[in-house]
C-alpha cells in the first residue's frame, strides 16, 4: 500500500470509529496527523495510538458546522504544522426517522453536520492546498447516499450531497493540482451502528454478497490508498467499501 510518509494529514471526527482507524491507519504508514472533533478531550485515546507509532500529532477542538470554528481550527492547524497535505473529512451523524415523521429540527441537524461541515473544511482547507499547489482530499460518504434508504432520507441526502461537492471539487481544483476523492462505506461496525436492533442488523446481512459487516480499518485501508501517490491519476472518484451491497 503506498506511503504517507512525512505528509501531514487532518482527519475530523478522529475520536472514534472510521476517523480513529483512519488516523492510525495513516499514522502506521508515515503521516504525522491533526485530529479534530468538537472536544479535543475526546481525543486523548487516538492521539496516543498515533504517537504509539511514532508519528506527531496535534489535537484541536473544531465543530465542523460552524464556520468560524472551522476557520479557525485550520488557521491554528497551519501555524503549529506549515501545511496540510491530505484533508479526510470524516465527521458524520445520524437522526434517523421515516420522512413522515421526521422533525426539520433532525432534518436540518444531518444536512448540517454531514453535508455543510464538509463544505466548510473543504473550503478552508482548499484555499491552503491551493497556494501550496497540492494536496488530497478524502470525503467520507456512504453507500446511502447512491442507494438511498428508508428511515434514512436526511443521512442519504447529506451523503449523496457529499458525493456531488467530491465530483466539483475535483474539477474545480485539479489545475491547483489537488485531487479529490470519496469513500461510500456500506455497514460498518462502529458505535454509530451497534445500537440498531438485531433484525435491522439481519436484514441488513441479506444485502451484503461478502456476508459479513465491514470494519473500521476496511475503510482506513482505502483512504490511505487515496491519500497517497498511488491514485495520484484519480480524482473525481467514489469507491465504494460495502462488501458488495448495492451494487
Amino acid at each position: 500500500m503506498g506511503s504517507v510518509e512525512g505528509k501531514i494529514a487532518l482527519v475530523t471526527g478522529a475520536a472514534r470509529g472510521i476517523g480513529r482507524a483512519i488516523a492510525e491507519e495513516l499514522a502506521t504508514e508515515g503521516a504525522d496527523l491533526i485530529l479534530c472533533d468538537v472536544k479535543a478531550e475526546w481525543l486523548a485515546e487516538t492521539a496516543a495510538a498515533v504517537q504509539a507509532k511514532g508519528r506527531k500529532v496535534v489535537c484541536l477542538s473544531a465543530d465542523v458546522s460552524q464556520s468560524a470554528s472551522v476557520n479557525a481550527a485550520v488557521t491554528e492547524a497551519v501555524e503549529k504544522c506549515g501545511r496540510i497535505d491530505i484533508l479526510v473529512n470524516n465527521a458524520g451523524i445520524t437522526k434517523d426517522g421515516f420522512m413522515a415523521r421526521m422533525t426539520e429540527e433532525d432534518w436540518d441537524a444531518v444536512i448540517t453536520v454531514n453535508l455543510k461541515g464538509t463544505f466548510l473544511f473543504t473550503k478552508a482547507v482548499g484555499k491552503i492546498m491551493m497556494k501550496q499547489r497540492g494536496g488530497v482530499m478524502v470525503n467520507i460518504a456512504s453507500i446511502i447516499g447512491l442507494i438511498g434508504n428508508a428511515g434514512q432520507c436526511n443521512y442519504a441526502a447529506s451523503k449523496a450531497g457529499v458525493i456531488a461537492l467530491t465530483k466539483s471539487v475535483a474539477k474545480e481544483l485539479a489545475s491547483r493540482n489537488v485531487r479529490a476523492n470519496a469513500v461510500a462505506p456500506g455497514f460498518i461496525e462502529t458505535k454509530m451502528t451497534e445500537v440498531l436492533p438485531e433484525d435491522i442488523k439481519k436484514q441488513m446481512l441479506a444485502h451484503i454478497p461478502l456476508n459479513r459487516f465491514g470494519l473500521p480499518r476496511d475503510v482506513a485501508r482505502v483512504v490511505l490508498f487515496l491519500a497517497s501517490d498511488d491514485s495520484a491519476y484519480m480524482t473525481g472518484q467514489v469507491l465504494t467499501v460495502s462488501g458488495g451491497m448495492g451494487m
